[in-house]
């Protein structure tokens, strides 16, 4: 038995295919395209496994993706794929269009004639899941509930509504055409491999280099914070017991403001790697023009996953940021590889003239 992973060289995709080779004997097929945020980097530790077989490919290559499923006969497929950064969206649409929206819908046709095409028993244990964010449902007063997987869509940037339109055509080829499908929605991950765009990566970064801070706004934007390893955990036990056609949102249940989250990083690395002059790092906060449409809060209400599955987050946003913080002092020379001239130009763009 195989599964197949796309994105599984991008944060949270490598994150689980680290965790399914540290928990599985089954092979994983690992498709990424490599753009900015998929780094083979991630899978070093994977080198000489003939249980991961890596492939360079998108998972809008049709013809592609149909190869790869009639050599390799995977039982299930996690789609991970996805551009995924809001910033990054309101600065180039056009990417998120073409590879959350078009590339699902490829892919989701592959995948049907290769399932269509199943002996009855295989048809009836083959798995689609796809990842998705709780970005989807927009934004939340302070006292709103957190989201359910009944919650309103409402996206509000390209990205959101990207992975909103991609969650409607997973939905739409099971009620269509009786694809076996699973969807999970999670809330904001932090932990290792995370590209150094995100909040906290940045700040781990940034701080460490002497450089400034930024925060938006007033830095009052509420997050629910899961650690990518909990994420990992749930995402097998949704493939392993899901209800099929299932949404199930996935959440820490740790709802942070990012000015919290800057000054929680800012105190951990005051203890493990102090600066010299004995300032905080704190010290090196700086409030900027808050990102265009920026939502206020995300909650999710991760209830169902427990009551149906029995899967709650095994770590604290307490124990979780730690370890978070202390993986990317230990690995420094992965943080220097990745910043490459390209990583950057896209910060010195981002930034530029947001200075408040």
């Amino acid at each position: 038995m195989t599964i197949l992973v796309t994105g599984g060289a991008g944060f949270i995709g490598a994150n689980f295919v680290l965790e399914w080779q540290a928990h599985s004997s089954e092979p994983v097929i690992n498709l990424d395209k490599l753009t900015y945020a998929g780094n083979l980097g991630n899978l070093n530790s994977l080198k000489g496994y003939d249980r991961h077989i890596f492939v360079h490919g998108d998972i809008g290559d049709s013809a592609l993706v149909a190869r790869l499923l009639a050599k390799h006969q995977p039982r299930a497929i996690l789609n991970f794929a996805a551009e995924s950064h809001v910033d990054r969206s309101i600065h180039g649409p056009e990417d998120f269009i073409e590879t959350n929206i078009v590339g699902t819908f490829r892919l989701l046709e592959a995948v049907r004639a290769y399932w269509k095409a199943l002996a009855s028993e295989a048809q009836e244990a083959f798995r689609f899941l796809h990842i998705s964010t709780d970005e989807v449902y927009g934004s939340l007063s302070k006292d709103e509930p957190a989201f359910s997987e009944s919650h309103q869509y409402e996206p509000n940037s390209p990205y959101s509504a990207s992975k909103a339109a991609s969650d409607h055509l997973v939905r739409a080829y099971h009620h269509t055409y009786g694809l076996p499908v699973l969807t999970t929605n999670c809330s904001n991950n932090y932990g290792p491999y995370h590209f150094p765009e995100k909040l906290i990566p940045l700040v781990i970064v940034n701080a460490l280099a002497g450089k400034t801070l930024p925060v938006y706004g007033d830095g009052q934007q509420i997050r629910d914070w899961l650690y990518v390893k909990d994420h990992c955990s749930a995402i097998r036990r949704v493939l392993e017991a899901g209800c099929l056609g299932e949404t199930y949102n996935v959440g820490g249940w740790n709802e942070k403001t990012n000015l919290e989250i800057v000054h929680t990083v800012c105190a951990l690395l005051d203890k493990l790697r102090p600066r010299v002059d004995g300032h905080p790092y704190s010290a090196q906060i700086t409030y900027v023009t808050d990102r265009p449409g920026h939502d206020r809060r995300y909650a999710i209400d991760a209830r169902k996953l427990e009551r149906e599955l029995g899967w709650k987050p095994a770590e604290t946003f307490e124990t979780g940021i730690r370890k978070t913080v202390q993986w990317y002092l230990d690995n420094q020379e992965w943080v220097s590889n990745i910043q490459s001239g390209a990583y950057r130009e896209w910060v010195e763009k981002n930034y530029a003239g947001r200075i408040a």
